[in-house]
């Protein structure tokens, strides 16, 4: 069997992912599949780390909520990202994989209180840590919380699971001429304003030379070929 290239990873997806088209809640059979795949990626001895968004029930900036403060609206937010995990952990623990939820806002009775070294340890025995509620701090987005979890638990790595191939120069959607690039380095992302990750995450990677990797989640088996240091997706690196 192959050996993995990366032996910690931290993976950022977003919670419209696990919503499968219909835009709002969990599709139960979207969760399992994901799970399916990062069980796979699990058996090859590789770490896990999650970030998972919550912009299938809430975002502070969506239009929904553009009528309440930002502070209460962010809130919501994170709570949602903590719905997302549990439905996760859920899938996952069917899967075999033993899994853990840390928490940002303390919330005992639902899972664990986010604490480094203790993340640290659960990741060290085999134990897939999923991280909710961003950073605990109101206008920070999940990408900013994914960076941050990423330098503490020293991962080698994020991986950022999208619905499109990696970056493209303009949305691939709207311009079907639209130029992917294979490699691009943070400096470039942020001149160009590319909408890879939000500016302070961009720069939180760029200051801590962390290599982001995008890539398409509909496609399965991206996130083992991913670890296994195929080529997939772009990659964006000092």
């Amino acid at each position: 069997m192959a050996e993995p290239t990366f032996k910690r990873i931290l993976l950022k997806l977003s919670g419209e992912a696990l919503a499968a088209g219909q835009g709002f809640g969990v599709d139960n059979t979207r969760v399992h599949e994901v799970a399916a795949e990062i069980a796979e990626v699990h058996r090859l001895g590789v770490q896990i780390g999650l970030v998972v968004g919550g912009g299938n029930f809430f975002r502070g900036v969506a239009d929904q909520a553009k009528e309440m403060d930002r502070v209460s609206a962010d809130h919501m937010g994170m709570l949602a990202t903590v719905i997302n995990a549990l439905a996760l952990q859920d899938a996952l623990e069917k899967q075999n994989v033993h899994t853990r939820v840390m928490s940002a806002i303390e919330m005992n009775q639902v899972c664990e209180p986010f604490i480094r070294r203790r993340a640290l340890r659960h990741l060290e025995k085999g134990r897939v840590v999923i991280f909710g509620a961003g950073t605990g701090n109101p206008y920070f987005s999940t990408d900013t919380a994914a960076s941050l979890r990423a330098m503490e638990i020293k991962a080698q790595v994020i991986m950022k699971a999208t619905k499109v191939e990696g970056i493209y120069d303009s949305d691939p959607v709207k311009n079907h001429s639209a130029k992917m690039f294979e490699s691009i380095s943070f400096t470039d992302v942020l001149k160009l304003g590319l909408k890879v990750m939000d500016a302070t995450a961009i720069s939180l990677c760029r200051e801590n030379n962390l290599p982001i990797l995008v890539f398409n989640l509909n496609t399965y088996g991206n996130i083992r070929r991913a670890c296994l240091g195929e080529k997939v997706g772009s990659i964006v690196t000092a």
